[in-house]
């Protein structure tokens, strides 16, 4: 299929952005940067295009339907936000050193589409309860949280190794941002995939509903859903309330990625309603 060749080769651009991101970061070299950011434009650009082709095939089989559906279109789609959302960084701050950690987490959420075991790349009908627009609005909203809070995770660790350049202003890592730089930007994408996520666990109750007759069901995947929600709710409740900043936080933004990703991937380990893989969210 058309769209799994697009898709392989964007793993490989977005490879070469993060490659060309941690070189220009290096070398301090502004040709590497530019093409590094023009690369990864060019990465969402066949990242779009490879969702858009996998959804017109699905509809010329005969499925028709969103590719938003199982772990290998989720994972798709994550990459594109993720890529999305730190390019939009990227102008904002007009600085391109988060892109030496946020590229590769894009790259490698494509690489496991592709490599991961038990994961297919054929497209496939929906099972009953998968056809909901309310699907749809939960892996947008859920998948939106996610990247999200992966960029977090990113700048969180971005600001450990930049707190170790204070004492060395000669160091390749004083050439990071700064930390209230860093302790802000954490803030808001935190602040930014809470609310995402609070929006997925609604309309995932929603989509249950209607799918199996009850909003909560306590099932491993909304379980633990539950649990990432908590803890990014003590990390923000800590700043606001409680005044923490700097290192704890950037600690919290990381122990809150691991979280998620035991809910996207760990709890299909585990027998429920969310085992079999073909939901993301």
């Amino acid at each position: 299929m058309y769209n799994s060749l697009i898709l392989s080769i964007v793993t490989f651009v977005y490879g070469l952005a993060g490659f060309l991101y941690l070189a220009a970061w290096v070398f301090r070299r502004q040709g590497p940067a530019r093409l590094a950011t023009w690369t990864a434009v060019l990465g969402l650009a066949g990242n779009t295009a490879g969702i858009i082709v996998r959804w017109v095939e699905s509809y010329a089989m005969g499925y028709g339907h969103a590719p938003l559906s199982n772990l290998y279109e989720s994972l798709t789609f994550f990459a594109w936000v993720i890529t999305l959302l730190y390019l939009i960084i990227e102008r904002r701050l007009e600085n391109k050193t988060i892109g030496a950690v946020a590229m590769p987490l894009a790259f490698l959420a494509l690489a496991y589409a592709s490599l991961g075991p038990n994961i297919s790349e054929r497209i496939q009908p929906l099972i009953p309860a998968l056809k909901s627009n309310w699907l749809i609005a939960h892996v947008i909203t859920c998948f939106i949280s996610y990247a999200a809070f992966a960029i977090a995770f990113g700048v969180g660790v971005v600001y450990l190794l930049r707190q170790k350049a204070e004492d060395n202003p000669g160091s390749v890592l004083a050439r990071l941002p700064s930390l209230d730089i860093l302790d802000e930007l954490n803030h808001q994408l935190v602040l930014f995939g809470f609310l995402f996520l609070t929006a997925g666990i609604i309309t995932g109750s929603v989509w249950a509903n209607s799918a199996w007759g009850r909003y909560w069901g306590w099932d491993p995947k909304e379980t633990w859903s539950l649990i990432t929600w908590f803890v990014y709710a003590a990390l923000l409740h800590a700043r606001l309330m409680r005044g923490w900043h700097g290192r704890r936080i950037a600690l919290m933004s990381v122990i809150g990625f691991i979280a998620v990703l035991f809910t996207y991937f760990g709890v299909n380990l585990l027998p429920g309603l969310h085992s079999y893989g073909a939901v993301g969210g």
